[in-house]
């Protein structure tokens, strides 16, 4: 299994974030390296998301997991690789939010994969999450 986090923490609320975290075909506002993305349906478990990064091909995700609130999990799989990402949200020193993005992947060839494939992915988490949170601020 390859893993990575990252956490940032705002003053902005939970509900701000969750917000613009369950209005999936807006999130290209902060996130830049969307070109476009769409929901089959409700923000919720079981939805299917086609979101395409810029300059690339579609990736289709499967929303496994929501806590309206709380937390939601998507998870895409292609080449015999689970590629889960959490989105959550918890308390962060005094009255702060905490956001945090982690990533599994695990599979067939995760260990040799994971490393390869991984970081590319995630690079832009930093930038992604301050651009959510500077939103979330108003």
């Amino acid at each position: 299994m390859w893993t990575y986090e990252h956490s940032i923490e705002t003053d902005a609320a939970p509900e701000a974030i969750w917000g613009l975290w369950a209005d999936v075909e807006n999130w290209g506002t902060w996130n830049a390296d969307i070109a476009s993305v769409e929901i089959d349906g409700p923000f919720e478990a079981g939805a299917a998301i086609v979101m395409t990064p810029a300059g690339d091909d579609p990736v289709h995700l499967l929303v496994a997991e929501t806590t309206p609130g709380e937390l939601f999990v998507d998870e895409a799989r292609f080449d015999g690789l689970l590629l889960r990402t959490f989105h959550r949200l918890g308390r962060g020193d005094g009255l702060r939010t905490r956001v945090t993005y982690r990533m599994e992947i695990t599979g067939t060839g995760a260990d040799e994969l994971g490393p390869r494939i991984g970081p590319a992915i995630t690079a832009d988490w930093p930038e992604t999450m301050a651009a959510l949170v500077k939103l979330a601020q108003g």
